[in-house]
């Protein structure tokens, strides 16, 4: 298998699919030694069942393990870091890598729970959990999907989940794209196999799934994700962290030079849709170096308000992030907004308070504007 190749399979039979595009990679032949620890990295963003669109199939992970397993690799973990406000343990018991684990005699590795070492990457430096130094060999088993904050999500961004949550939320305040660029050279990954079978399209964890029953497999982190922003409508510099990967040395963003291979037979491929809900929700806010998943649970809330054509009742932009600590304004959720006149709690809160609380705001002040609007006539 060449760098520049991205091979690729279809079908609904996900963990034997996962096995044949191993075989057809050699992929026994990559790993070192018997002998190696062998890091497997699956998306486990939240506790949401694969079907959903936001993590990544138990079935991809098993023929991952099987294969191994079969080819006399017995010294592998999977190693996962839910983001800042959901515990890992919950999403390894939701979604099923908990009876996986057992099943195969796999550990499960709570990067969350981890220590975490000083890596310079580049001229920065980066706390990264000390599972992921440990490993001889890193299988990065990411979703292809959206994301809120940085358009897409695939190969590079699925190694923030072994950071420390204290890092992650670092990353934000940095801006996101800079340090996921400079992750590519702390984390280095062996080999990237996507699970494409049904990610969302717009939210990171998941809630409208966009089915494709794919599965690809590549060796080079930065053209997987470049070939990622050309399936979702994007060019590569739309999405800052691919570029500034490719100008770090952790791969290459040249399309033109990828080439892919089908193995099996091709079924009906669903044309993605070029226009992204996602955007159309960003209008109503105003973000300030948010968390993922405080942002991740905002716009599923913004998009059922929008549905029920109450989004556009509001005037006010809402405020969400860290850059909002101390200050004050109109509206804000999170904690980071405590200071505003109107404020959710909760670090984060869900999606559910958020809409909650939402709609709350906008029943009320309709309210108050219809009983002044009577007042005024009375006079």
């Amino acid at each position: 298998m060449k760098k520049t190749e991205i091979i690729q399979i279809q079908g609904t039979d996900y963990k034997e699919m996962t096995k044949q595009l191993l075989e057809e990679c050699s992929f026994a032949t990559r790993i070192p030694s018997k002998n190696s620890l062998i890091g497997i990295k699956p998306n486990l963003v939240a506790p949401v069942p694969a079907e959903f669109g936001g993590t990544t199939h138990p079935e991809v992970v098993a023929g991952i393990v099987e294969y191994l397993q079969e080819h006399g690799f017995t010294r592998m973990q999977i190693m996962e870091g839910s983001w800042v406000g959901d515990k890992t343990e919950e999403s390894f018991d939701v979604c099923g890598y908990r009876t996986l684990s057992e099943q195969y005699g796999v550990p499960l590795v709570d990067a969350q729970k981890e220590k975490s070492v000083p890596v310079q990457c580049g001229d920065m430096e980066l706390q990264i959990c000390e599972c992921a130094r440990k490993v001889d060999f890193m299988i990065n088993v990411p979703v292809m999907k959206g994301h809120c904050q940085t358009k897409i999500t695939c190969a590079l961004k699925n190694m923030k989940g072994l950071l420390p949550n204290k890092e992650k939320r670092h990353f934000h305040a940095m801006g996101l794209h800079r340090p996921i660029a400079h992750l590519g050279l702390g984390i280095h990954q062996d080999f990237i196999l996507v699970d494409n079978i049904c990610g969302d399209l717009d939210f990171e964890d998941g809630g409208n799934p966009f089915v494709m029953n794919r599965l690809f497999a590549g060796l080079d982190p930065v053209l997987i994700d470049a070939y990622v922003c050309a399936e979702l409508h994007y060019r590569a510099a739309d999405v800052p962290y691919v570029k500034m990967a490719e100008e770090l040395g952790v791969g290459s963003a040249d399309l033109t030079q990828l080439s892919i291979r089908q193995i099996g037979e091709e079924g009906e491929k669903r044309e993605i849709p070029a226009k992204r809900k996602i955007v159309e929700l960003q209008d109503a806010v105003e973000e300030v170096e948010s968390c993922s998943a405080c942002y991740g649970y905002l716009i599923p809330a913004l998009d059922r308000l929008k549905e029920e054509e109450l989004l556009q009742e509001l005037d006010e932009k809402i405020c969400i992030g860290q850059g909002y600590r101390g200050k004050h304004g109109a509206l804000g959720v999170g904690s980071c907004t405590s200071g505003f006149a109107s404020s959710l709690k909760g670090c984060p809160p869900t999606d559910e308070q958020m809409y909650e609380f939402l709609k709350k705001y906008i029943v009320d002040k309709r309210k108050a504007e219809t009983e002044n609007s009577a007042r005024g006539e009375k006079r």
